[in-house]
């Protein structure tokens, strides 16, 4: 569940405003994505690659949030190759949090354990200070920026978050339903900012339904997921055909084609905020499941190319950064809907 996340009020979209785009990167260890959570999973070695993706961004002057967990922001091996972009300021830095990887190792591996939600109030505050303390001292400042690991929020996660001087969360991921998994349910999301409090800003994932279901695409998509369907493999079905789909601006799984159709569907209704997301280990072929190969890898950094110049060309969109949209938000939100 949810465990009723804070909704106090929306934040305005001005429908005649440019579409802004923002990078947000899940910036962890490497691991078996198949097998149980382990602590000894901590290598970063693609960190050194990172300036593959990076590279795409300077061109577009994108500046990405670096969300980085615990393994990456403990080993120079981890934060060394984001020091020089952070200091020319081409990107920001946040915190990421994998609770099985992140001290203290107070709780069972498990799965279960995965989502930070799910751990004792307590346990969660200890394990986001570590994280926040050694990303401070290794960046030069504390971040503000938070994406937890498996979208694990919940409603005690949001109120340490603000106490521990966090503006923005990024760990929404809507029209998502993980509860099967014991995790959190966003089903009830779409991908609008609001704000969970007088200063905390939720900003999440960019997930929707696209195809020419239009309205029934969500209870379509709903049905074919159930338990009893997906041996009918219902929701391949209904992709193939065109009448829903559920996309994620993210070059993870998802083609350019249903990137720009997610894109253009939000902001012709009316969104003007969308934020593209990947993780770090994906810049190096063999450390996820979307790139396994060279030619993935390269088809990867076409598809953000690519995207990217459809958003700014197409969709006459512009580069923005969490904190820039935080200080707007502030001054401009009303009732939430």
């Amino acid at each position: 569940m949810t465990q009723g996340l804070p909704r106090a009020r929306a934040v305005r979209q001005d429908v005649s405003a440019r579409p802004r785009l923002f990078v947000v990167v899940d910036t962890e260890e490497e691991f078996d994505w198949n097998a149980p959570p382990s602590r000894t999973e901590t290598r970063v070695t693609a960190m050194r690659h990172v300036v593959r993706a990076q590279t795409v961004f300077d061109r577009f002057q994108l500046k990405p949030t670096y969300v980085i967990d615990y393994p990456v922001a403990s080993q120079p091996a981890g934060y060394e190759p984001l020091l020089p972009i952070h200091a020319e300021g081409r990107c920001a830095i946040g915190a990421h949090l994998h609770p099985w990887v992140n001290p203290p190792y107070s709780e069972e591996v498990s799965p279960r354990n995965t989502f930070l939600m799910n751990l004792p109030t307590a346990v969660q505050d200890q394990k986001l200070k570590a994280l926040t303390e050694t990303i401070t001292a290794v960046s030069g400042k504390p971040p503000v920026v938070f994406k937890a690991g498996r979208y694990g929020l919940g409603r005690d996660t949001a109120r340490l978050l603000e106490q521990q001087g966090y503006l923005v969360d990024q760990s929404v991921c809507p029209r998502m339903d993980f509860t099967r998994i014991d995790g959190p349910s966003f089903a009830d999301f779409d991908s609008s900012p609001f704000m969970m409090s007088d200063v905390l800003l939720e900003m999440p994932c960019t997930v929707d339904y696209v195809g020419w279901a239009g309205a029934l695409g969500r209870p379509l998509h709903t049905a074919a997921s159930h338990p009893s369907l997906r041996a009918l493999r219902g929701i391949g079905i209904l992709s193939k055909l065109g009448a829903v789909n559920r996309v994620m601006l993210s070059p993870e799984g998802n083609t350019l084609t249903e990137m720009m159709a997610l894109a253009r569907m939000l902001v012709d209704r009316g969104a003007r905020a969308l934020t593209l997301s990947f993780h770090s280990p994906s810049v190096v072929p063999g450390h996820t499941p979307y790139v396994r190969t060279q030619r993935d890898l390269d088809e990867f950094l076409e598809r953000i190319e690519r995207f990217c110049e459809f958003f700014f060309g197409r969709l006459n969109g512009q580069p923005d950064t969490m904190l820039g949209f935080y200080d707007r938000a502030l001054s401009d939100t009303g009732p939430h809907a």
